[in-house]
């Protein structure tokens, strides 16, 4: 079973957001990181892009499938965690800790983020 903490929120499309301020810190769930196996590659977006909430900002890929990245806020990319362009395998070992990928600071407040319980439902179904 998957370790779902419950102090984050989550996206349907299995991403984790940590809010502080006016800011949140992403990332890829240990659901998702489980069923892609070990990252090879990790592609971010580069500092000062802005997204748009549910418009992709980058992938990942393993040796079994490669998966897209959605923002689950808008705003401006403020951070992205350079270590993975080196260590793609810090996702896999810490997903939500040294693998987190970016820091954005959000232009609106977020919309339909899912608490724990439901996100794990989702992976339940």
């Amino acid at each position: 079973m998957s370790h779902i903490p419950e102090e984050l929120s989550y996206t349907k499309t299995h991403e984790w957001v940590r809010t502080n301020g006016g800011e949140v810190l992403v990332g890829i769930t240990d659901f998702a990181q489980e069923q892609l196996g070990d990252l090879t590659f990790v592609e971010l977006p580069e500092v000062g892009d802005v997204l748009d909430a549910g418009f992709e900002m980058g992938s990942v890929e393993s040796v079994k499938a490669a998966s897209e990245l959605y923002s689950p806020v808008s705003g401006e990319v403020v951070a992205v965690n350079e270590l993975l362009e080196s260590e793609p395998g810090l996702v896999n070992e810490d997903p939500y800790g040294d693998g987190w990928m970016v820091r954005i600071k959000m232009s609106t407040e977020p919309e339909g983020l899912l608490s724990a319980d439901d996100y794990q439902a989702l992976t339940e179904a």
